[in-house]
């Protein structure tokens, strides 16, 4: 694994962009909470990289070592604790390893997995943002001193929730099997509750369990009207 980070003095970070020089690999299946990923990266001074599973994550790992590494606990081929686990044993350790989620009770068993931090959604205070990298990052990387915590809230583009849709909707509409449903019911409902689509959120949800097939149709017919009506989102 080449460390490209460490190729060329990192400039001196400020109290406006207190994560100057650093890279951030963002592990996020979803483009909305990418997007606020990527708007606190920019406003933060960071560099920013995406994988949207866990085997994308894994081929960046083997070309580069990010300063820190976000990832959601959620993701398409497996639960990201496990790379956080993963990471969290290895040698040399990425700077700072935190996990992201929505679901209660995720905190713990990220830190338990071995995370340094955790980052609950929605991913829209950029202060904490901020604060919970600069907490765990080694000695050194960073802004270190006190400083004054922006109150900045970010608010995505919502070209990136339609994104989002429509890639639920080209799953849900091949036949998808127990497994499908239930990544559909988790991505779904998380995205749609970060968005403030409290409807479609409640609706997702009935996609995992008893009544999954009957919940479907409801599901893509809320999806393919927020599809067309383009103005609302």
């Amino acid at each position: 694994m080449r460390d490209h980070d460490g190729l060329a003095p990192r400039p001196v970070p400020g109290c406006a962009r207190p994560l100057l020089g650093l890279t951030v690999l963002a592990v996020e299946d979803s483009r909305f909470a990418s997007e606020a990923l990527r708007v606190m990266c920019q406003r933060s001074g960071a560099r920013i990289r995406r994988a949207d599973s866990l085997g994308a994550a894994r081929r960046h790992l083997q070309v580069y070592r990010p300063s820190v590494i976000l990832v959601d606990a959620g993701l398409p081929d497996g639960s990201g604790l496990d790379l956080v686990a993963t990471l969290a044993r290895a040698q040399p350790r990425i700077g700072a390893i935190l996990a992201m989620s929505g679901m209660p009770g995720m905190a713990d068993a990220a830190r338990a997995a071995g995370a340094d931090g955790f980052l609950g959604k929605p991913l829209d205070n950029l202060g904490l943002f901020q604060a919970e990298i600069l907490r765990h990052l080694p000695p050194g990387c960073g802004l270190s001193g006190p400083r004054a915590i922006p109150g900045d809230r970010i608010a995505p583009d919502q070209v990136a929730y339609r994104d989002d849709l429509d890639h639920m909707r080209d799953l849900l509409e091949t036949a998808p099997d127990d497994d499908a449903l239930a990544y559909a019911a988790q991505f779904l409902s998380g995205v749609a509750q970060d968005a403030g689509d409290g409807t479609l959120a409640q609706a997702a949800r009935g996609l995992s369990g008893p009544g999954a097939g009957a919940c479907l149709a409801h599901v893509m017919g809320l999806i393919d009207r927020r599809l067309a009506d383009r103005a609302a989102l």
